[in-house]
Order: structure tokens, then C-alpha cells, then sequence
């Protein structure tokens, strides 16, 4: 009776040991009692791979993308004939200028755009994080655990934050690409060029009208970027749910092919641009007009407007 008692009593402490581990210290218990394993909690996505993501991404973007932004800037500011088709234009300067002659400027985006794509989708990641933080205000610390999905509305709020960082690199690239780019149009009527390159022209900027010369058009620049990068952003998470739906993909186990996520980022940059051309048109008269011409980047609107609608 007594040895049986004794062994009540040590069951009985076994029990309660196993009963009073905490929850929140990230252990459960099996159905056959025996002491239990530790349960990892979900792993955030990784800030840093989306900033190397990001350069990667934005050096492919500007090898690919220069020739036709060139062409984009002259007939933005001038320097193509009303009549210029935009392949006709990259045709002439092909064989008037060969390859460097497309990639005139490519230097200062290509310097540029590869830290500013860093910093674009990695501010976006934190931007998730900003979004994520505040919807999730007032919940339980259970409540929190859980997974928790952006609707459409935060994942374009934090495409709009990405925007703002990424002005600061943006701003001073675009005024010295589009300056070498527009010199290329009086070159070509037989005038001189005034910058030897890219750095040549960021120092003679920096003479002439010191830092703020340099970051002109900042405003323009993040007056575009913001509903340009609410439009990439917000398309491309769209479109990859979508042809997740169509290919029959779980989001949480399953992911899109190389060709899907380029489908996706095709349609995303269409998307950007298809917002962000007026306001871009605005950005190059400003940043390549002379000194006193225009008061703002709004007053650039109102002649832009007045003179051709």
C-alpha cells in the first residue's frame, strides 16, 4: 500500500511538470505524453535579399531600357521632329551614332539606378513591415502570430513608401543623364558638347549652381515616382496572384516560373509608365531647361499645357 501511494505521488509530480511548461515558451506536448518539441516560429523575408534582388534587377533594367529612354528624353524635350516615330528615331541614331551613341549616358543610371533598385525593393520590404505593423494594431500577441496577408490598398501604400528613399539617388542621376542625353540633340544640329561625361557634367553642375543644381527636380521626380510606384507594385502583386489562381499554385507551398514573375514585372512596368509619362515629360523640360525659364515643375505644366495641350 505504501510503495503504491509512493508511486501516485511521483506520477501525480511528473504530470504537473509536464502541465506547467508555458505556451509561449514555443512547446506543445504529443498525444502520447512524452515531453515535447520546440516549434519554430515563421520566418520574415529577408530585407537584404531584397536589396541584392533589387541591384540586380535594376542593372538588367538599365542595359535593356536605355536605348529607348534615350529616345524617350529627346522627344520629351525637343530634340526629335514632330513626325519621328520612336523606332525610327532609335534607327537613325543607330546608324548615325552606332552603339555608343544608344547608350549615350548610360553611365550615371547605370551608376545610379543599381543602388536605387536596391533600395526601392528593399524599402518596399520595410514598407510591408510599416503597413503590416499598423494593421495589426490592437490585435493579441496569438492573433499576431498568425499569417498575415496585405490587402490590395497596403500593398500599394507600401509601394508609395518605397518611392520616397529612393528619390534621394534618383533625383541627381536623372538631371545629369538627361542633360547628357539632350547635349547629344545640339551635337547632332553642330553645336559643341559641353560635358565630356558623366562626372564632367556632375562637376560643372556642382559650379555652377552648387548642390541644389544638382538635386533639381526632386520634387518632379517624387511627384512621378509615387503614383508610378503605387502602379508597379500594386499590378505586379495583382498579376502574380492571378496567374497563381490560373496555374492552380498554393501562395503558402508553391511558386511562379521565371516566365510567370517576368510576365508579371512586364505588365507592372506598363502599368508604371502608363501613370508616370506626364509627369515624367514635366521632370525632363525641368531639369534640362536653363536657369530662370521656369519658376517650378508646376509652371513647366502650365506652359506644357498652354502651348500643346
Amino acid at each position: 500500500m505504501t510503495a503504491t501511494t509512493s508511486e501516485t505521488k511521483s506520477s501525480n509530480v511528473e504530470l504537473k511538470t509536464v502541465q506547467s511548461i508555458p505556451s509561449s515558451a514555443g512547446i506543445e506536448a504529443d498525444n502520447s505524453g512524452e515531453c515535447c518539441k520546440k516549434v519554430d516560429a515563421p520566418k520574415s523575408e529577408s530585407a537584404l535579399k531584397s536589396f541584392i534582388s533589387g541591384g540586380v534587377g535594376g542593372a538588367c533594367c538599365v542595359m535593356v531600357g536605355h536605348p529607348l529612354d534615350l529616345v524617350k528624353v529627346r522627344m520629351q524635350t525637343g530634340g526629335a521632329a514632330a513626325s519621328s516615330s520612336v523606332f525610327g528615331m532609335l534607327s537613325k541614331t543607330l546608324a548615325k551614332e552606332g552603339i555608343r551613341g544608344i547608350y549615350r549616358g548610360v553611365s550615371a543610371p547605370l551608376t545610379a539606378v543599381t543602388p536605387m533598385f536596391a533600395v526601392s525593393f528593399w524599402s518596399y520590404d520595410v514598407g510591408q513591415r510599416i503597413v503590416k505593423g499598423y494593421g495589426q494594431r490592437g490585435m493579441t500577441a496569438e492573433e499576431k502570430e498568425r499569417k498575415y496577408v496585405l490587402s490590395m490598398g497596403e500593398i500599394c501604400m507600401a509601394g508609395a513608401i518605397s518611392a520616397i528613399p529612393t528619390t534621394g539617388i534618383m533625383a541627381p542621376s536623372e538631371r545629369i543623364k538627361c542633360l547628357l542625353q539632350v547635349q547629344a540633340n545640339e551635337v547632332e544640329k553642330g553645336g559643341t558638347a559641353k560635358y565630356t561625361g558623366m562626372l564632367d557634367c556632375a562637376k560643372q553642375v556642382l559650379k555652377e549652381g552648387g548642390v541644389q543644381s544638382l538635386f533639381k527636380g526632386t520634387g518632379a521626380t517624387l511627384f512621378r515616382d509615387i503614383p508610378g510606384t503605387i502602379a508597379y507594385f500594386g499590378t505586379y502583386e495583382l498579376v502574380k496572384k492571378e496567374l497563381m489562381k490560373i496555374q492552380g499554385i498554393d501562395p503558402n507551398k508553391g511558386q511562379l516560373s521565371p516566365i510567370a514573375v517576368l510576365t508579371a514585372g512586364g505588365l507592372a512596368g506598363m502599368a508604371c509608365w502608363g501613370v508616370c509619362i506626364p509627369a515624367d515629360v514635366i521632370k525632363s523640360r525641368y531639369q534640362t531647361a536653363p536657369e530662370g525659364k521656369y519658376i517650378g515643375f508646376f509652371d513647366v505644366f502650365k506652359k506644357l499645357i498652354q502651348k500643346g495641350g
